[in-house]
């Protein structure tokens, strides 16, 4: 969503404006008393009418620049709601990874691009292995801490182009863009992203619980992921079929053992 322009900008300038006019009368009228002083002594009433604009120039300066710097801050309250609205629509509240709108809209920015350079895309299904046991032994608080520690190893397995995703649950999505244009080596960098994110899930997880009064507990926990891949190149495949292949590689994994990355097709 791209960044506005303040919306208060026309009336800071109309406020700058009648500053500088009612400084140009002050100075005329200054000018006039000091020409009328030296040739007929001193215009008394004139002077002090321009001290007493003076002075109300300086309180209407005093009342814009106040006007202004209410208006900026103003400004800024819209800026922060608009960032807020376009988190609740684009982004995961509780791990910050984009969610399913933002990344059908990343999916079908990649199918483009790679219809025009020609090179190949992949998707990864992620489902973890061991998650449920985790929430039903420490409670919901202690789930969500892990899928929060799970988004930040995903980040850290991919490139800043490439996309993650929190599907749903503790279903995660990677997109990576712009492989290669020959399959088989796309297929190839899209198994080394895929093995690196598995061994890094597949770390313990030392999750900290904080308690009423201040008391901490650790939870010690391991799991493990199931990993679907499936490699994509122009529009020769719908982003509804792209993720369902995907998410069928995800579970012949599962099947297969758990702990695994499945190609769809190989």
């Amino acid at each position: 969503m791209p960044e506005q322009a303040p919306v208060f900008g026309a009336n800071e300038q109309g406020l700058h404006a009648e500053i500088a006019r009612l400084n140009k009368i002050i100075q005329a009228l200054m000018n006039r008393a000091e020409r009328n002083a030296s040739v007929q002594g001193a215009d008394v009433n004139l002077f002090q009418t321009a001290i007493t604009l003076e002075d109300q120039v300086r309180r209407r300066t005093n009342e814009l620049e106040a006007a202004m710097q209410d208006n900026e801050k103003i400004t800024r309250a819209l800026r922060e709601s608009e960032n807020q609205i376009r988190n609740l629509a684009f982004y995961d509240t509780l791990t910050q990874l984009a969610n399913r709108r933002l990344l059908s809209d990343r999916l079908g920015q990649a199918m483009a691009a790679s219809k025009r350079s020609g090179c190949y895309g992949a998707v990864m299904f992620l489902d973890l292995d061991n998650f449920k046991p985790l929430n039903d032994t420490h409670g919901h608080d202690v789930g969500d801490l892990l899928l929060i520690e799970v988004a930040h190893r995903l980040i850290c397995c991919v490139r800043e182009v490439d996309t993650v995703a929190r599907f749903g649950g503790d279903e995660f999505v990677v997109m990576l863009g712009e492989l290669d244009a020959d399959k088989e080596r796309s297929v190839a960098q899209a198994g080394i992203v895929a093995e690196k994110i598995r061994a890094m899930l597949a770390e313990p997880y030392l999750l900290t619980r904080k308690q009423e009064g201040g008391a901490e507990t650790k939870v010690e926990h391991r799991c493990t992921s199931s990993i679907g891949a499936v490699l994509f190149i122009n529009h020769e495949a719908t982003q509804e079929d792209i993720l369902k292949r995907a998410d069928m590689a995800m579970y012949q994994a599962k099947e297969s053992g758990r702990n695994l990355v499945n190609f769809f097709g190989h």
